[in-house]
């Protein structure tokens, strides 16, 4: 056991689907449910940690008071926080940090939304030096483009076929059929597939994350204040919320240009790869000791990317894992137990922070017919718009 570790005593999470409701009523769902699970009362909590949502107004800005006031004003104190797709870890790691710091005992930490309908755009409004917009504006890049451009990259790189992006996809809704918390619980076959629509070549709308509306939370704590609840609870061992290096020469969201590296080099370890190993040396842990793994699948093609990005095999190698069955659940390292984006959508404050309860609920042994068997060690991958990395090592 780490000096860094801290325990997760509870974890909660609202459904995801697309409700139409406050997405504070999801926040709070979850946030008792966290509560419920850690046997602890709201008037115990001494720190909130909230992941913001920026389409739901000003409360969604400040989304940890949003919560507070929600769940009824008790002076606790707390921070608001928004990195994209990587708000629920950066949520995680300021609470986690002021737990270390000796600043508390026991927090809560809380993400959710509302999401629009159709694909993430930004907000309303002329904004001529803020490339999220621009990329609409001059390239019509939605995000389901980039998912299809990341996937004919994995083509042309490593040979990769739309029956292996299929493949990806049942393989994932046979694991989420299992969850209760999943948005859609159905068994798709590859013909399921390959009878959807075209959304971007190659990618069918079956392949491509919906936007959603769900919330979840964990309440964390000291190892001292754990122990006198549980004798082995469940660990975060590492946060990483790290950024590209310079020159960053592969493209992300929402850029449409890369860094030169004609007078500079390029880093030894490109970004994405480098998110899970700065976890790994934080934690002491190596990924072939992973048992599991929850990765950010907004694309059927992208979850193989990320399965070489945190190093569970070397790149071009992915697809043989998942023909071989290896990451499936039975498999040496089944990745995305959850379902995945795939079968959840995109609540975005609220992603990152489920992937920890999935892992939590795997490494508890409570996650039911989608249990990973003796799992004790796994690692959540995802990014944010403009370089915000994301992953959480959780240990048992």
């Amino acid at each position: 056991m780490a000096d860094n570790d801290v325990a997760i005593l509870g974890v909660g999470m609202h459904p995801w689907g697309k409700w139409g409701r406050n997405f504070v009523e999801y926040g709070v769902k979850a946030a008792q449910d966290a509560m419920a699970d850690a046997g602890v009362d709201w008037q115990e909590i001494q720190f909130l940690a909230g992941g913001d949502t920026v389409r739901n107004g000003y409360p969604g800005y400040v989304a940890a008071a949003s919560v507070a006031q929600a769940l009824g004003w008790n002076g606790t104190q707390v921070a608001s926080t928004y990195g994209a797709c990587a708000t629920g870890s950066q949520a995680i790691d300021v609470a986690r940090a002021r737990i270390l710091a000796g600043l508390c005992d026991v927090a809560l930490v809380v993400g959710a939304d509302t999401a629009p309908k159709g694909f993430f755009a930004p907000q309303a409004g002329e904004r001529f030096t803020d490339p999220d917009w621009l990329r609409f504006r001059l390239l019509g890049a939605t995000n389901p483009v980039y998912f299809g451009l990341y996937a004919r990259r994995r083509m042309e790189l490593y040979g990769a076929t739309e029956q292996d992006f299929a493949k990806v996809k049942v393989k994932n809704s046979n694991h989420g059929f299992a969850n209760p918390n999943a948005r859609y619980k159905k068994r798709f076959s590859m013909e399921d597939v390959f009878e959807s629509p075209m959304v971007s070549d190659p990618l069918r709308l079956l392949q491509i994350c919906a936007t959603s509306d769900g919330g979840a939370a964990l309440v964390l704590s000291s190892m001292e204040y754990a122990r006198q609840r549980t004798t082995d609870p469940v660990r975060i061992a590492a946060v990483s919320t790290v950024t590209p290096r310079y020159p960053h020469t592969t493209i992300e969201m929402p850029n449409f240009a890369t860094d030169s590296a004609a007078g500079v080099q390029a880093p030894d370890t490109p970004f994405k790869d480098s998110i899970a190993k700065a976890a790994y040396e934080q934690a002491g842990v190596d990924p072939l000791d992973l048992d599991l793994a929850e990765v950010y699948d907004l694309s059927s093609a992208l979850e193989l990317d990320w399965m070489e990005n945190i190093g569970l095999c070397k790149p071009g190698d992915a697809e043989k894992l998942l023909n071989d069955g290896d990451t499936a659940i039975g498999g040496r390292i089944p990745v995305n137990a959850s379902g995945g984006l795939g079968c959840f959508g995109e609540a975005v404050p609220a992603q990152a922070i489920a992937q920890v309860c999935e892992l939590t609920w795997q490494l508890r042994g409570q996650a039911g017919d989608r249990q990973v068997e003796g799992a004790r060690l796994g690692v959540t991958a995802n990014l944010g718009l403009f370089g915000h990395g994301s992953s959480v090592i959780v240990q048992r």
